[in-house]
């Protein structure tokens, strides 16, 4: 297979972090399924990873651990305000030390930013510790789910369509890099992306 003091607001995000519960149980679920380490869903914006990663943690009776969402918490800033306040930089360190504690919490769904898996760290800790699974979706289904959103700091663009179609483009090397692929379509419910994932997961022997 395949955030404006730099220093004491990191300490206080890492504080902060630490705190937050474990969330249910790490195995079983209602079909029987074990998995076998943590799986995390890598991908562009849009593509699926928070509602696929948490019905996917539902079905299997696992934690869903986000590192937006536990960089949010922690820092008591939305996303678009840690970027315009500290700089991308900043965030993406921040991001890697959420990351690292979410994996060492054992098995579960992580779901991470679209940019995660651009670092080499953190493809190498996901490498160490979980799975990657890349959710995969083209420019146009992409587009349709985030027009609307205005919570995206690098579609805040004149043109963030194509905006979104150069990301793409540069980041579909990094993201060919997952050691397993489900590829999403306009048309198909979330239950079914599950069973996709599902399916590549017990083909890769992480689910037994």
């Amino acid at each position: 297979m395949a955030i404006g003091q730099a220093t004491g607001h990191g300490r206080r995000m890492r504080a902060m972090g630490d705190k937050m519960p474990e969330r249910g149980p790490v195995t079983g679920g209602s079909r029987g399924l074990h998995l076998t380490r943590p799986v995390v869903l890598v991908g562009m914006m849009g593509c699926g990873k928070t509602a696929v990663g948490t019905a996917m943690a539902a079905r299997l009776g696992v934690p869903f651990r986000d590192t937006d969402d536990a960089l949010v918490t922690a820092a008591r800033m939305t996303i678009a305000e840690i970027f315009a306040r500290d700089g991308e930089p900043f965030f993406r360190a921040r991001e890697t030390e959420v990351l690292a504690r979410l994996l060492a919490e054992g098995p579960g769904v992580v779901s991470t930013g679209g940019g995660a898996f651009l670092r080499a760290e953190n493809r190498a800790l996901i490498g160490k510790l979980g799975v990657s699974v890349w959710l995969k979706a083209d420019a146009e289904l992409l587009w349709s789910r985030v027009r609307h959103r205005t919570t995206r700091p690098l579609l805040m663009t004149d043109d963030p369509k194509a905006t979104l179609i150069d990301l793409l483009e540069a980041r579909t090397p990094s993201y060919q890099a997952a050691d397993l692929v489900a590829e999403g379509a306009p048309d198909l419910p979330i239950p079914q992306m599950v069973d996709r994932v599902i399916a590549a997961l017990r083909d890769g022997g992480i689910l037994t």
